[in-house]
Formats: structure tokens, sequence, C-alpha cells
């Protein structure tokens, strides 16, 4: 007997001295072979009193799943708990151990191996498959850990990043970010001024003074806001938030001008098939080796497709030097150029002539983000991967539950109940 629970023990790796394993079996349920163990679970004392004058009164017999290599074997261990009375405080009890939790049927190392399962990129529902859980067993040991993130309020870094991503329903959530560290500092229900506002109020004034940079996109509210809230932060705007507004103003600009010709006339083609090459910039153009281009039954370079295109509209290709002009400065961090350029009054495109006085209207977060070293490259980042979260498991109904996921495939998750898992850092 002590040979053969001695043997279990160390196949499943369980370490209980008040558990004792008997026999083992297979059998046939549900069309799969289950290795069934048998063992008892002894209480050595009274939980009360600690006093081992104890009278056995039955056994609780609970089937607990076992974590297995092979999901097609799933493994589950017969537990007769002891029921004892203790004879000196008269107080009834029954025998518990870490191996599982009272009133649970699902062993703590199943849980743990889930949790380590929920901080990789799977859905939940493979790994319900995987271990032969249910998928609201799964969700049970998600919604085990804790959602909350533990806010230092005498404490904010010194370089923040703000921006939103599209989660549960479509709508859009704010995530700042530490531009440092690229750390997710918090994670908001909404985008909407007054819940940023309440979240960075509960920081004192001192935190919040501390801050020195706040990278952003061109949201209208959010230079609003950081300048309530951090006073002697600098906005920064994203350079490539800045690349993104002027490719789409021409582009936009590009497709009304291409459709006003006829979509046999050359102009259309020129505007029309090689919509890519205007987007490229000027200097990386093919401009001596031309090749046969099968829309225009010519020999052609990739400059010369460019500059026939442009000679279809001259607000076009204004709106086009400009693009390109905006873009060099940005690459070259010419401050003076990105002036000149805000205060040219060239006749350009309704789209882009709106993009310039954007640009105006935040002139101080446009300069600074051209002098920074600072970005919102770290934030995109984050966003892809909770885009790819989301995707995983086709989407999110509930916020608390996405919150969850995006902490722990961060490893920034803090549990509520260490005694129970021990995997999350």
């Amino acid at each position: 007997m002590s040979s053969n629970n001695d043997c279990i023990k160390f196949h499943l790796n369980i370490e209980d001295p008040n558990i004792v394993f008997s026999d083992y079996f297979k059998k046939y349920i549900n069309g799969k072979y289950h290795s069934v163990y048998q063992a008892e679970l002894i209480q050595p004392a009274c939980p009360y009193c600690h006093s081992n004058n104890l009278k056995h009164n039955g056994h609780y017999t609970s089937n607990v799943r076992f974590i297995t290599a092979d999901a097609s074997h799933p493994v589950t261990i017969r537990l007769k708990k002891q029921r004892v009375l203790c004879n000196d405080c008269l107080k009834r009890s029954m025998a518990q151990s870490n191996l599982v939790n009272k009133y649970c049927h699902i062993s703590n190392a199943s849980k743990r191996k889930v949790l380590a399962a929920l901080t990789e990129d799977r859905s939940m529902t493979s790994i319900a498959r995987e271990h032969n859980l249910s998928v609201n067993t799964v969700q049970r040991v998600l919604e085990s850990c804790s959602s909350k993130f533990y806010d230092d309020l005498d404490q904010l870094p010194e370089h923040l990043a703000f921006d939103e991503f599209k989660g549960v329903g479509k709508k859009l959530h704010f995530i700042c970010l530490d531009g440092d560290s690229h750390q997710v500092v918090q994670i908001l229900r909404t985008r909407f001024k007054p819940e940023i506002l309440h979240y960075f109020y509960k920081f004192t004034p001192k935190a919040r003074a501390m801050v020195k940079t706040v990278t952003m996109d061109l949201n209208c509210y959010y230079p609003i806001v950081a300048r309530e809230l951090f006073p002697n932060a600098q906005i920064v705007i994203d350079r490539f938030h800045m690349v993104q507004m002027l490719t789409r103003s021409f582009n936009s600009l590009r497709v009304q001008t291409m459709k006003q010709f006829k979509k046999q006339s050359r102009e259309y083609k020129l505007l029309k098939s090689t919509w890519k090459l205007y987007l490229m910039k000027y200097d990386k153009l093919n401009k001596q080796t031309p090749y046969y281009d099968w829309h225009f039954k010519d020999y052609l370079t990739q400059e010369h497709v460019v500059l026939d295109g442009l000679d279809c509209n001259k607000d076009l290709e204004n709106t086009y030097w400009v693009m390109q002009d905006f873009r060099t400065a940005i690459k070259n961090k010419d401050e003076k150029q990105i002036i000149h350029l805000l205060h040219s009054k060239q006749a350009v495109g309704k789209q882009m002539h709106q993009t310039l006085l954007t640009f105006k209207h935040n002139y101080t977060g446009i300069l600074n983000g051209i002098s920074s070293s600072y970005s919102n490259g770290c934030l995109e980042g984050v966003n892809r991967k909770i885009k790819q979260i989301e995707r995983t498991a086709y989407g999110y109904s509930n916020f608390r539950h996405l919150l969850i996921r995006i902490r722990l495939e961060e490893n920034i998750i803090k549990q509520k109940e260490p005694n129970n898992y021990s995997l999350v850092a």
C-alpha cells in the first residue's frame, strides 16, 4: 500500500501527506478513457481547536479533475474526504487539502495550468478543450485575477503617451502608457474627457507636476486635457499621425481629381493604376530606368508617371509638393521649413488646407513632435497586441475580461488569492 501510494504521488507530483492513494484503474466515460485514482484525505486534527481527539463520521467523495498531458485521456482523482467530530469542542469538520479548494472539483494544478495558457495568444475555447474543462471554468479562472491597476497616487511617469483602441462593442477605450518603460499605466472604459479627468485628478498635484511630456495624436481634446492636468508638461504630437494626415489629404484630392476624367482617358489611368507611387517619397522614385507600362503602352520611369499625373491639376501638384516637403522636414527635424510650410499661401486642396489649419491649431505640439525623441510608436505596438487578443477571441463582450487578458499577456497582473495560484508574475 505504501509503495503504491508513493509511486502514484510521485507520478502525479502530489506532496500532501494527508492524501493516501489506494488504487487506480481506467474507466470509459462519455467516449473517453479516464485514468481514475482512488484516494482518501485524512483529517489529522480539528481545524478549530487543533485537538487530535476526533471521532470519524464517514466520508464525502469528490471527483477531482487533475492535469493531464494528453487531453484524450483525462485524469480524475476520486477523493474520499473524512468527516470528523471533535470530542473536545464538539464541532464538525471535513478534511481539506491544497490539492483542491473547498466546494470545488477542479484541482489547483489544473487552474494554474489554465492560467499559464491564458498568458498566451489563445482562445478560451481551445484552452478549455485542451484541459477537459468548460469555457465557464476557464472564465472563472480568468476572473480570479484582479482587473484593477494598483496606482501609486504620489507618482506618475515623466513621459506619458495617450491613445485609444477599439474594444468591447466597437467602442473606443482610452489607454495611457509610460513613454520610457513602455508599461501600461491605465486603461479606461471610455476615451471621453470627463472620465480621463476623473482618473488623473486622483493623483496628487505634485505627481501631476512631475510629468514632462505627453505624446498624443491629433485628437481635439487631448491637448486641453493635458494642459489642465499636467502644468509642466510639453504636448508632443506624434510624427506618424502627422504623415498619416498629410497622405490622406493628398489621396482624397487625387481621387476627386481622377473622377473628373473618363475611365478610358490617359489622365484617369495616370491617377488610378499607379496610386502607390504618389505616396512614396519623391527621392525614392526611379528616375533613370524606364519600364514598359501596359496601361500607357509606353516606356516610362516612375518619376515620369508621377509628374505626368500631377500635370492634370495645379492644386493637386501643389498639394503633392507640400506633402513631400513636410515629410522631408519631419525626417530632417527642420523646424524652419515646417514653419514656412504652415504659413505658405499656395493653392492646395480643401482637405490639405484643413490639415494645415489643424497643424496651426496645434502649433506648439507639432514643433515639439519634430524635435522630441518620444512618439506613440510603443503605444501603437501595444494596440496591435490588443487587436490580436480580440481577433483570437472573436471579440469580447465583457470589458473586465478583456482588461484582465491584456494584463495577463503583458505580464503585469496581480492576483486576488495568491495562495490558490502561484504562476502569475
